[in-house]
C-alpha cells in the first residue's frame, strides 16, 4: 500500500474574498494579483475550491507588498464573513447563541481548512471561553497576517450575528508586537499582549449568551447534521500509520523529534502493541517519522523562503546541520541544491 503524502496544508478558496476587499478598500485593485494567482471568477466560484497554504501565504505577501500595509490582515479581518467558512460558517451562523456559533467554527473547521501544524479549538469554563488558533510559528513576512485575519475575523464574524460590535476582553499573539501593534486594540477591550505562548483571544460569558436572532431550530440541527457527516467524510483515515502520519505534524517542533511512547499515549495504545500494529501494516514507527519529514522537508524548500534552520526547526532537528545531514541522506542533495533545482524547473 503506497504511504500517505503529507502536505503543509489547504483552506477554502472563500479565504480569498476578504483578502481582495481589504485591497479594493485600501484603493488598490485586487483582479491583477488574483488572476497572477489563477484566481479568476471561475475558479473563485468553483463548489469545494482549495487553495494551498503555501500559495496563500505567498499571495498574501504580495497583496501587502501591492498595498504597502502590513497590517492587512486586520483589514482582511474586518470584512471577513462567516459564509466564507462554507458550510461549516452557514452552519455557524444558524446557531442559537454566540457562543455556540464560535463552538461550531471552530469544531468544524477541518471542512475549511487543514494545516498539518494543528487545528484551533475551543476552551470555555465558568466564566467564559478561549478561542485558540494553533501556533504557526516561525513568524516573518509571509504569515503574520495570517494570524491577524484569523483571530479578528472570529470577532467580526460573530459582530454580524450580533449585530453590535465583539470585542475580546483579552488578546494573545504569539509574535512579538509588530510596528502595527496600536491597531489591535481596536479588537479587544482589555489587555492586548505580545510574545505569548498561544494565539487566542478571550470572550466572557455574557458575550458568549447573547442570542442570534437568526437562530431557526430546525435549520440549525440540519445543516449540523450535514456537517458532521462531511467530517466524518473528511476526516477518516484507512490505517495505523496514515493515523500516524497525521498526528506527528503537530508533534515536530522545536528541536525534538516526538517518539514511540508519545504517540502511543496519544493514541491510547500500549507500547508494544502500537509496535505490532505497525508491523502487520508492514511498516515501523521510524519509517513513518522519516517519511514524514522528508515529505514535509521537500514541502517547505520547494513551496516556502522559510530558511533551511527555520525548516529545521519545525520538523524537530536538533540542529540546521543535523536536518541537512538527513536531507543529503534521503535525496542525495543538500537542501540548497534541492531548492536551485525546483526553482529552475518552474
Amino acid at each position: 500500500m503506497p504511504r500517505p503524502r503529507v502536505r503543509l496544508g489547504e483552506l477554502s478558496i472563500g479565504f480569498v474574498h476578504p483578502l481582495a476587499e481589504a485591497l479594493q478598500a485600501l484603493g488598490h485593485d485586487p483582479q491583477p494579483l488574483l488572476l497572477r494567482y489563477g484566481l479568476d471568477a471561475k475558479r473563485l466560484a468553483e463548489p469545494g475550491a482549495r487553495l494551498s497554504i503555501p500559495r496563500y501565504m505567498h499571495l498574501g505577501h504580495a497583496a501587502i507588498a501591492l498595498s504597502g500595509e502590513p497590517a492587512l490582515g486586520l483589514h482582511m479581518a474586518r470584512v471577513s464573513r462567516l459564509a466564507q467558512a462554507g458550510l461549516a460558517g452557514i452552519t455557524a451562523a444558524q446557531a442559537p447563541t454566540l457562543g455556540e456559533a464560535a463552538r461550531t467554527l471552530l469544531r468544524f473547521e477541518p471542512l475549511y481548512a487543514a494545516n498539518y501544524r494543528g487545528h484551533s479549538s475551543f476552551h470555555e469554563d465558568s466564566q467564559g471561553a478561549w478561542l485558540r488558533f494553533y501556533s504557526i510559528s516561525p513568524y516573518n513576512a509571509y504569515n503574520r497576517f495570517v494570524v491577524d485575519s484569523v483571530l479578528g475575523g472570529w470577532l467580526a464574524q460573530l459582530s454580524g450575528l450580533s449585530d453590535q460590535p465583539i470585542q475580546a476582553e483579552r488578546l494573545e499573539i504569539e509574535f512579538e508586537a509588530p510596528a502595527y501593534a496600536q491597531q489591535y486594540q481596536s479588537l479587544c477591550s482589555g489587555t492586548v499582549q505580545f510574545g505569548t505562548p498561544l494565539n487566542q483571544l478571550r470572550l466572557g460569558q455574557a458575550t458568549l449568551a447573547l442570542a442570534n436572532p437568526q437562530h431557526c431550530p430546525g435549520t440549525w440541527q440540519h445543516l449540523v447534521q450535514l456537517c458532521e457527516t462531511e467530517l466524518a467524510q473528511r476526516t477518516r483515515v484507512r490505517s495505523l500509520g496514515e493515523r500516524i502520519t497525521h498526528l506527528l505534524g503537530p508533534l515536530l517542533n522545536g528541536g525534538r523529534e516526538p517518539d514511540l511512547e508519545e504517540v502511543a499515549q496519544h493514541l491510547q495504545l500500549p507500547t508494544w502493541t502500537l509496535r505490532r500494529k505497525l508491523a502487520e501494516e508492514g511498516t515501523r514507527f521510524r519509517n513513518l517519522l522519516n517519511d514524514t519529514r522528508r515529505d514535509l522537508a521537500e514541502t517547505y524548500i520547494r513551496d516556502t523562503e522559510l530558511a533551511f534552520g527555520e525548516i529545521a526547526y519545525l520538523l524537530g532537528f536538533a540542529s540546521a546541520e543535523a536536518f541537512q545531514r538527513a536531507f543529503k541522506r534521503w535525496t542525495g542533495l543538500t537542501p540548497g541544491e534541492y531548492r536551485r533545482n525546483q526553482r529552475q524547473a518552474l
